[in-house]
């Protein structure tokens, strides 16, 4: 018996993308239900080779319904996840509404996937930011061998982490240089075409913004409390896949080579680095892709055990949407989650 699954937030650019993926994957599902706000009703959105009319999120019951992957903000997950969960539907959420909650996995399947145990106490299981997701993929194999002390990251994330609105800013303000038209930032704090903005989310406190400290917290979550992690996150002009530049301090001693064949063999990871030009990743190449993509990897001649390297992944996909989909192919691969009785 195959499961339903109801996507939540189905007219916005995550996801869609759950829609395509879980079409791609084959995901046994006997029934895929697009749920989208009053607004959005009866907008159309594509599954495979099928047409999936919205419904409304308000009036949907979810008792028939196994796993409900939401994408639709953290208000509304505050909101409708725990409602839904009590309706004995598994909620994988992919705001930052739950991601810190103590009785909420927060989970990379190729990182964590043995903590996806816990998620019975609520039925919700937290997405990491996509920046987060990409990072501890690579990190984990390296920090399984040498133990990561500490890690500096630079992020340079596409228009597509900010939505819909973000695509249409950087196109429009885009055209509207090549025809010296006026330039407005509306999203953004200030013009991204042919800019880059180092400022994602609110101010804290601290002089970080909540998008770096996002990556730190998870990090932390995830992978182990004592790596200590610092990061600035920037906005560039690219339309979708997060890079990041990272900096890492190990306990033992690593050499590159030794770290290139470690992340050749790590799930989820794909090291395309030769030292040449164009032997490496860039954005546009990882868009589409599902893998995390490493280059540039080679020691730090400044600190004793340190690396860097180049890490490169399709945000809509192991950032947010392909990894949702791989939590719940981790509750079915597992037993941990028997699909609902349909009525005959």
């Amino acid at each position: 018996m195959g499961y339903k699954v109801a996507v939540v937030g189905a007219t916005g650019n995550v996801g869609r993308e759950m829609l395509n993926i879980l079409a791609e994957r084959a995901f046994p599902a006997d029934e895929v239900v697009a749920l989208a706000s009053r607004r959005s009703l009866g907008t159309e959105v594509s599954y495979g080779d099928k047409t999936l009319k919205t419904r409304d999120l308000a009036t949907y019951d979810f008792s028939d319904t196994d796993i409900a992957l939401m994408s639709a903000g953290g208000d509304v997950s505050k909101e409708w996840s725990p409602k839904i969960g009590a309706q004995g539907c598994v909620v994988i959420d992919n705001s930052s509404a739950w991601r810190y909650d103590a009785d909420v996995p927060l989970i990379v399947p190729e990182v964590n996937a043995d903590a996806v145990a816990g998620f019975s106490k609520k039925n919700i299981i937290a997405n990491p930011n996509c920046s987060t997701a990409q990072l501890v993929v690579a990190l984990k194999p390296l920090h399984d061998r040498f133990g990561i002390k500490r890690v500096v990251v630079a992020t340079y994330q596409s228009v597509s982490g900010a939505g819909k609105e973000g695509l249409d800013e950087l196109f429009a303000q885009t055209k509207a240089v090549y025809v010296n038209d006026t330039v407005e930032p509306k999203k953004f704090s200030k013009r991204i075409a042919f800019n880059v903005i180092p400022h994602i989310d609110v101010f804290m406190e601290d002089g970080y913004t909540k998008e770096e400290w996002k990556m730190v917290a998870e990090t932390k979550k995830i992978l182990d409390p004592k790596i200590k992690l610092t990061a600035t996150c920037v906005r560039v002009p690219v339309f979708i896949s997060h890079s990041e530049a990272v900096n890492i301090e190990f306990e033992k001693p690593v050499t590159a080579d030794e770290a290139r064949e470690i992340l050749r063999s790590a799930p989820g990871c794909l090291v395309i680095d030769k030292r040449e030009p164009g032997g490496y990743i860039t954005p546009y190449e990882a868009s589409g892709e599902d893998a995390t993509y490493i280059s540039r990897i080679r020691e730090d001649i400044t600190v004793e055990n340190g690396l860097d390297m180049w890490v490169v992944s399709d945000n809509l996909r192991k950032g947010a949407a392909l990894n949702a989909i791989q939590i719940a192919e981790v509750l079915i691969n597992r037993k941990l989650l028997p699909a609902k009785k349909k009525a005959a």
